[in-house]
């Protein structure tokens, strides 16, 4: 956003109050965050409501959501198994929110006065509870179905009895950080890929108000966003993808072990 001819890259994550409200002394205010997490669950469930009414002959958003499902269910079954049947709501649910906030990031809203698009997913308070739901879903299957045999997770078969003490440590920490990775992947794919963006806006506005040169500068600024932004589409639906292969793979080491 610009401030007389200054552009603030990070301007687009600031979150502001919309309808502030307070409880005590807690901030419950409904923010710009809070509506675009709204508009996603309202496409969301209007896609679903479109696709689901089961005709005899499917229509494109019936087509779209069998195609959707089928993938998910795919991914859950080539990664997890037969048992990994009762996570594909969990999983559909996680890559179909993740992708439509990430695309709802992409929206050139800010060619109207006053509006700019909001990324939920660039925000760490967002991609971190995903990534804590994950994780702790994970660690209630795993003690649930093995109990303290769960343990046996951060020893592979074979290991020599005087590596385990070592080879323990190092599979736990690893395992203890996969919370910690899954939502900073996320969250910096998106916040830096969005800052690209905005960078080179700013160049186009300069540029084609700094004369020839700048109007050169402009129009190669032009191009490179054009092609960000088809990147950033690409990005957007892998984001999605990795964060919910990695909660299936995640979940597999839960179900069967090793």
């Amino acid at each position: 956003m610009a401030a007389g001819t200054k552009i603030d890259p990070m301007h687009q994550f600031t979150v502001e109050p919309l309808v502030p409200l307070h409880l005590g002394k807690y901030d419950i205010s409904f923010t710009t965050s809070s509506a675009w997490l709204l508009v996603a669950l309202v496409l969301i469930f209007g896609f679903m409501a479109l696709g689901m009414k089961r005709e005899l002959v499917p229509g494109r958003w019936q087509v779209a959501v069998e195609g959707l499902t089928g993938f998910i269910d795919d991914m859950v079954k080539v990664n997890i198994g037969p048992e990994g049947k009762k996570y594909v709501p969990y999983i559909f649910s996680l890559f179909t929110f993740i992708l439509v906030a990430n695309l709802l990031g992409l929206l050139p809203l800010a060619v109207i006065p006053g509006l700019h698009s909001f990324t939920t997913t660039s925000h760490f308070s967002i991609t971190g509870v995903l990534a804590v739901m994950s994780f702790s879903i994970v660690l209630i299957v795993g003690f649930w179905r093995h109990g303290l045999h769960f343990f046996s997770l951060f020893v592979p078969h074979g290991t020599p009895i005087v590596m385990v003490p070592l080879i323990f440590a190092i599979e736990f920490i690893s395992f203890m950080v996969r919370p910690f990775s899954l939502g900073l992947r996320l969250f910096v794919a998106m916040i830096a890929g969005h800052i690209l963006m905005e960078v080179f806006g700013s160049f186009i506005v300069s540029g084609f108000n700094g004369g020839a040169v700048g109007i050169g500068v402009g129009a190669l600024s032009f191009v490179f966003i054009v092609g960000v932004a088809a990147l950033e589409l690409l990005v957007c639906a892998i984001q999605a993808y990795v964060f919910a292969l990695l909660t299936t793979l995640y979940l597999n080491d839960a179900i069967n072990l090793h």
